[in-house]
């Protein structure tokens, strides 16, 4: 695992670029300022209107990838429907950790959300967290398993170290360290972040909607079969142990003392189930009734 000082090195890289966004993040709201006290003087209006946002039981600010951002349903409209929480979202379906990590879009359409939360007068309550998925599925999984032929079958060590300990560690790291300076400096206070590491996948070959012609996935099949693993009974221990080392690194993660406020939710178990298709939709993301669970896994740790 990590080191102590790579952490601290992805740590100072957040905190550096959460003062760059602040920075631009602080001009662009004051510039926003002046031409609405000027669009209110040309208008006679002495005052800014305060605009009800009607009851909810608090604001959540989430940032990820598809578990965040599904067609119908996902877990931050359940959290609106079915809990009564204002969710303000700049997840995006397909982004990778590292995307989140280093991207400046990323980090400023963030710190754009809790700039206007802060300016209704509100405090997130949480900021929800979704990554790593894309960065471990699809047209590159292959690389992630040796051969089911070789003397060496299963997953590739050196590979699977590579991405999760390091490069999504680092990756993950960033945002946390980022997220939090953004949030400290806009709201003078500490907000919970909730991780999670996905329940165990199914690779039955299943996409979204079927996955034909253009429609995405599936995502984990064609890289075992590709590497000679055809049966289901070979395919499930390995995407199980790939979800077990996510997991212990964001538990890691999670006990370092820089990141006390960050809490992870274990999903691992929460899609399991006798007749998986009832919680799973295809391969990587859940059915209404598993995005339900799953919300719910979310609710028990909100404060």
């Amino acid at each position: 695992m990590a080191t102590k000082r790579v952490l601290t090195a992805a740590f100072e890289v957040g905190e550096s670029m959460a003062d760059t966004t602040l920075a631009r993040r602080k001009k662009l709201a004051a510039s926003r300022a002046k031409v609405i006290a000027r669009h209110h003087a040309s208008a006679g209006v002495e005052r800014s209107a305060t605009v009800a946002g009607g009851q909810s039981v608090g604001v959540i600010v989430a940032e990820g990838d598809s578990w965040f951002d599904y067609p119908l349903h996902d877990v931050l409209s359940d959290l609106e429907d079915s809990y009564g929480y204002d969710v303000e979202s700049v997840a995006r379906r397909g982004d990778r950790v590292e995307d989140m990590a280093y991207s400046d879009g990323q980090l400023d359409d963030f710190t754009r959300r809790i700039q206007k939360v802060v300016a209704r007068g509100d405090v997130p309550k949480a900021i929800l967290l979704s990554g790593g998925g894309n960065d471990i599925a699809g047209d590159e999984f292959a690389m992630l398993l040796n051969h089911a032929a070789s003397s060496i079958r299963g997953l590739n060590e050196s590979v699977v170290s590579g991405i999760i300990d390091q490069r999504l560690f680092n990756a993950y790291a960033t945002i946390l360290a980022s997220v939090s300076k953004v949030c400290r400096e806009l709201t003078g206070q500490v907000i919970p972040i909730l991780v999670h590491g996905y329940g165990y996948a199914v690779p039955d070959g299943r996409g979204f909607l079927g996955g034909f012609w253009l429609l995405p996935g599936p995502w984990l099949e064609p890289g075992f079969r590709q590497k000679g693993y055809a049966k289901m009974s070979e395919r499930q221990p390995l995407v199980n142990e790939l979800i077990d080392r996510f997991n212990t690194m964001l538990i890691q993660l999670t006990k370092d003392t820089s990141f006390g406020h960050v809490e992870h939710v274990d999903l691992r178990t929460t899609l399991s189930d006798t007749d998986y298709k009832d919680m799973w939709a295809n391969e990587l993301h859940p059915t209404k009734k598993g995005f339900a669970a799953v919300t719910a896994k979310f609710v028990e740790k909100l404060p």
